[in-house]
């Protein structure tokens, strides 16, 4: 993993963090608390899954690249 996709998953775990502390600690009915609670990790999971099939499409492609050039080599 370089350091752009370190950064990057820090930042990512800070916000996530950040959002669930400012959720917690914000004035309201436990129950609509949970509620956001759930919708935010709902949308950071259709994120992640989004992220991961695009990331799986590029290591295909590469992967199917690679491939042809060492045919093309052989």
């Amino acid at each position: 993993m370089n350091n752009n996709s370190k950064v990057l998953a820090a930042l990512a775990a800070g916000l996530a963090a950040g959002v669930a502390l400012g959720v917690l600690f914000a004035p309201g009915k436990g129950s609509d608390t949970r509620k956001k609670i759930l919708d935010q990790g709902k949308k950071m999971s259709d994120d992640v899954k989004n992220r991961f099939s695009k990331g799986m499409e590029k290591l295909n492609g590469l992967k199917d690249e690679l491939k042809e050039k060492a045919e093309e080599f052989a």
